[in-house]
């Protein structure tokens, strides 16, 4: 098996792995998973801190990756706000998100990698012509670093999961002290 099948062969069923725990995340009941929950709103933190160090390469980056966050923390909120809390006798305390949100943001994520890919396919098969006819200290980016439309969804899905942990962990709190102010 040549080489590229090989790494087709390795990265393609691990990205279908990927995007399937993320669409079953957003439909039905999903226990509350308070160590979880914070270390996702912790690793989302450091991909947008990360994403944002683009902006010194190229500002429109930044702009893009800080605007998706803001508009995706505004939806965080709404999605807090359609989110049902329900506690179930096995899982213990679960969430139901809301599932028009889920899909909407998979469908923009997927059609924004999708669109990346297709438009970069003939660059990659190209690349060796095209890198020996560039000048000297051309920079030859080719992938989402260089697009602030790809940077602004993914700044959306980081605002989004901070703001929606977030909400959830303290939603979370108050529904534990109220039942055990009502034990007591």
């Amino acid at each position: 098996m040549s080489p590229d099948l090989m790494t087709y062969a390795i990265i393609v069923p691990l990205m279908v792995l990927m995007v399937w725990r993320r669409i079953s995340r957003q439909f039905g009941r999903q226990p509350i998973r308070r160590k979880r929950m914070t270390a996702r709103i912790v690793i989302f933190a450091v991909i947008g801190g990360l994403l944002m160090l683009s902006g010194l390469q190229d500002i429109r980056l930044a702009e893009g990756v800080l605007g998706g966050a803001v508009i995706g923390a505004a939806l965080g909120f709404v999605g807090l706000r359609l989110t049902r809390f329900e506690t179930d006798p096995l899982k213990g305390d679960c969430y139901l998100p809301n599932p028009w949100i889920g899909a909407v943001l998979t469908a923009l994520l997927l059609g924004r990698l999708a669109w990346r890919f297709l438009v970069l396919w003939p660059q990659m098969q190209h690349a060796e012509a095209l890198a020996a006819s560039a000048p000297p200290g051309t920079s030859m980016q080719m992938g989402y670093q260089s697009s602030p439309l790809t940077m602004l969804v993914i700044g959306l899905l980081v605002g989004y999961y901070i703001v929606y942990y977030a909400g959830l962990l303290v939603h979370h709190r108050r529904y534990q002290q109220s039942r055990s102010a009502a034990a007591a």
